[in-house]
């Protein structure tokens, strides 16, 4: 009996990885075997990423609030500490907006802290 091949699902399968793989350089979009190399490594560095993305924007927030904050002669440390403090419960995204949208209800909040 011959050997079954199923072309169809074999032939999908490559269609769905080239697919993915469009866009990519060279022999990376039009060979399958590389194709899928590349397609699983991308894959990886988007679920690495998709972590990596909260720290940095973390990271942008904090670095913007200190800067607002130094202007009013105050450190990062101590103004969240203040925050603390008081009892005023304000996440880091939402203070970095005010500071760089609405500077004067952000120096409300630091003049209250004061």
């Amino acid at each position: 009996m011959p050997r079954s091949q199923n072309k169809v699902a074999s032939h999908r399968r490559r269609k769905k990885v080239l697919k993915a793989a469009k866009g990519f350089w060279g022999g990376r979009s039009k060979l399958i075997t590389i194709a899928k190399h590349h397609v699983d490594k991308g894959l990886q560095y988007a679920y690495r990423d998709r972590k990596t993305k909260k720290r940095l924007f973390k990271e942008l927030w904090i670095t913007r609030i200190n800067a607002a904050v130094r202007e009013n002669g105050m450190t990062y440390s101590e103004f969240i500490f203040e925050l603390k403090k008081k009892g005023i419960v304000i996440n880091r995204k939402t203070l970095a907006l005010l500071a760089a949208e609405q500077p004067k209800a952000f120096n409300a909040i630091i003049e209250f802290l004061k």
